[in-house]
Parts: structure tokens; C-alpha cells; sequence
């Protein structure tokens, strides 16, 4: 088992979470409560991840965060390293990947909020943000808590952007999913069997988790 893969996969899936979730609860507003035609192209371009072949969506973020790109530009006279084949960059990739799986639950659970709360609490006088804040969002906690699990899960066991913008890079970029399609292709069959069933079981017990939250949501409406 390569410890240090498996080390650095639950390092970028909680980075790209924490940061996760401030930006897709934030994106989830206007998908859940616009009624502007901006919000339908909005949830096209947040759920183009789930569509794309990772290879086009792993080219795409490769010249969008390349050292020709402003953003790759911008950050190597920041720091003075490049965007791609570092963990910042394989962190940033993870961050457009994983949107849809944490925006999804968020906004059918915010949908599912009765509008009349809503009201209520706008005829008390609060504002759009604070009623989204202090009503809808602790009322769709369901969605937020699905989205996080799943947007983790997903960043676990990516394989094809991750293998794009960050290569192969040992304690850098090379996660569980990597080392796994390392260890076939030497022959490792054994270690390649205790890293697809570690990738496996937290897998069913993510399914399990997100499951059971669905049926207490279905439960509690």
C-alpha cells in the first residue's frame, strides 16, 4: 500500500473541501432561488464537469491555469513556480471538478425549502442574504452535509483530471487513484487489490452515508 498516495488523496480531498464549500454555497443562491435566464447558463457551466471526458476538462484547466494563462502567469511571478504539476494546481483542478457533486444536493435540498418560511421571514424585514443565511441554508443542512461527503468522495478516487493537470509526481501530485494504475501496470497485483479495496470500501461507505441522509430528508418532508 502506498501510505504517502493514500496520505496526500485525504490532504487535497479536505483542502478542496474547506474551500468547497464557501464558494458552492455562495454558487448555490442564485441556482436554487434565481428566476433570470444568467441562472440556467450558470448551472450549465457548474455541471459541465459531470459531462466532460476528463480528458477534455484536464485539457481545458491545463491551459487555463498554464504559465501562458493570466491566472498561471500571475501565480509564477507570485511565487515563483508554476500552477501545473503542483499540488496547488492539482488542488485548484479538484475545486472545478468536484462543483457539481457538492452544488447538486445543496440546491434540490434548498428547493425543497417551504417558500413561505421565506416569506416570513422577509415581512420580519430580513434581506435576501440574511433569509438564505439564518433560514434556507440551516433548513437544507441535509444538502450541504450530502454535497460535502460527496464532493470529498469524489475528489478521493478522480483519476483522469488528476493524472492531466498534476502528473505523477511522487509526495506531490501522485494520489490513491494514481498509485493504484501504477501498481497494474508494474504487475503489483497484490498491493493494487489492498488499494482498490480501501478505495472501495470508502466508497460503499459514502453511498451508505448519503443514503441514509436522503431517507431522513424524504422522512422529515
Amino acid at each position: 500500500m502506498d501510505w504517502e498516495a493514500v496520505r496526500l488523496s485525504l490532504r487535497l480531498a479536505l483542502l478542496s473541501v474547506v474551500l468547497l464549500v464557501p464558494i458552492g454555497t455562495a454558487l448555490a443562491w442564485p441556482l436554487a432561488f434565481g428566476r433570470s435566464r444568467a441562472r440556467l447558463v450558470l448551472e450549465a457551466l457548474t455541471s459541465l464537469p459531470l459531462v466532460l471526458p476528463p480528458t477534455v476538462l484536464g485539457f481545458y484547466l491545463i491551459v487555463a491555469l498554464g504559465p501562458r494563462s493570466p491566472l498561471g502567469h500571475a501565480w509564477e511571478a507570485l511565487t515563483g513556480t508554476r500552477l501545473v504539476f503542483t499540488f496547488q494546481g492539482l488542488l485548484l483542478a479538484q475545486l472545478v471538478t468536484n462543483l457539481p457533486f457538492f452544488l447538486q444536493p445543496l440546491v434540490a435540498s434548498l428547493g425543497g425549502v417551504d417558500r413561505r418560511l421565506l416569506e416570513a421571514a422577509a415581512t420580519l424585514g430580513s434581506r435576501a442574504p440574511g433569509i438564505y443565511l439564518r433560514v434556507a441554508l440551516p433548513l437544507a443542512w441535509r444538502g450541504l452535509l450530502s454535497g460535502t461527503i460527496l464532493s470529498f468522495a469524489h475528489s478521493i478516487g478522480e483519476f483522469g483530471v488528476v493524472l492531466m493537470v498534476g502528473g505523477n509526481i511522487p509526495g506531490a501530485t501522485r494520489t490513491a487513484s494514481i498509485a493504484l494504475f501504477d501498481q497494474v501496470q508494474g504487475f503489483d497485483m497484490a498491493g493494487a487489490n489492498r488499494t482498490a479495496l480501501l478505495l472501495l470500501a470508502f466508497a460503499l461507505a459514502v453511498l451508505s452515508s448519503t443514503a441514509w441522509l436522503r431517507s431522513r430528508e424524504r422522512a422529515w418532508n
